[in-house]
């Protein structure tokens, strides 16, 4: 992707410059953690037998552990290694709980982690076609992430995701007993697992409603979780969960600043909910469906 500045109606070319080390990589992800990956930074190069890994981070929407790791070289597998990272993990739980206790003076147990829904990202200026190809599984807990810098102080990071990703990672663990024993703890959850509790009329219902909220903007990510749907812009916006017969929604806004004229919406700022925020919204038709979108949009736009 080419990146020019427009000044009087002519494009000046913005050039793209190298990262000199990968530490500069990691200690720019790591000063704005919260911000590139919605996660708090637990330590950085933990260490843990002969591993050490660069970043440790936790996921507080997720309750999970999330492992980075920079690289500037080109020369590794995403699969291997990061299959490697997770049955540390797993092998070591309790290294990972201690090290989250020291160093953030809170005091978690091993039952108050999801350890489901841990995974690996892979930070990098760009990635192989190979390592792009590899990722191609609808449940694969690795991610990757392209970061990249410019001469006008502009950094770039974009999820690298692979739409073609319809097999299951499963399919090829049974064959590596490493890979089988994290699948067998670990679950990356679907869009289609979250709705296919819904009747036909609901998850038609949740398509439609998709459809519009992806329609506010282009820069709206949508990410399953273990309880709902996230639907995200810098942070959770909004979080659906799909019922039987209803839909939940979840509007993550600073309670008193959202306008609700029909006055539809809970509060459930004192009650214990999934998903993020202090605003619910129940439908079970498409009737006051572009009024509800409203009232996302207004979520949406709060979240710069």
């Amino acid at each position: 992707m080419s990146l020019y500045n427009l000044v009087n109606d002519s494009l000046n070319y913005i050039k793209e410059e190298s990262f000199k080390l990968e530490k500069e990589i990691q200690t720019l992800c790591e000063n704005n953690l919260d911000r590139l990956l919605n996660c708090e930074l637990v330590k950085s190069e933990f260490s843990v037998e002969n591993f050490r890994l660069d970043s440790l981070g936790f996921d507080k929407s997720t309750s999970a552990f999330v492992i980075i790791e920079y690289k500037r070289d080109k020369n590794f597998s995403v699969i291997d290694q990061g299959y490697a990272y997770l049955s540390l993990m797993l092998n070591h739980k309790s290294d990972f709980i201690l090290e989250y206790n020291e160093t953030t003076g809170k005091n978690i147990r091993r039952s108050d982690v999801d350890w489901t829904q841990s995974k690996v990202v892979f930070i990098a200026p760009s990635f192989t076609t190979y390592q792009r190809e590899a990722i191609g599984f609808k449940d694969l807990p690795i991610e990757l992430y392209e970061i990249k810098k410019y001469s006008n102080k502009t950094v770039s990071f974009t999820q690298i995701i692979n739409k073609e990703s319809k097999e299951s990672i499963k399919t090829i663990s049974k064959t590596n007993d490493k890979l089988e024993a994290v699948n067998k703890e670990i679950k990356v959850y679907t869009e289609q697992e979250n709705i296919e509790f819904g009747t036909q009329e609901i998850q038609e219902l949740y398509e439609k409603l998709k459809n519009m909220i992806l329609n506010i903007a282009d820069d709206i990510t949508i990410k399953p979780r273990k309880l709902y749907i996230a639907y995200i812009r810098k942070t959770n916006f909004c979080d659906i969960n799909v019922q039987k017969n209803q839909i939940k929604i979840w509007l993550n806004i600073e309670k008193g600043k959202l306008s609700d004229s029909k006055e539809i919406v809970r509060d459930v700022s004192k009650i214990g909910h999934h998903g993020n925020g202090d605003y619910e919204i129940t439908i079970n038709s498409d009737s006051d469906i572009e009024y509800v979108v409203s009232l996302i949009r207004q979520s949406y736009n709060a979240c710069e």
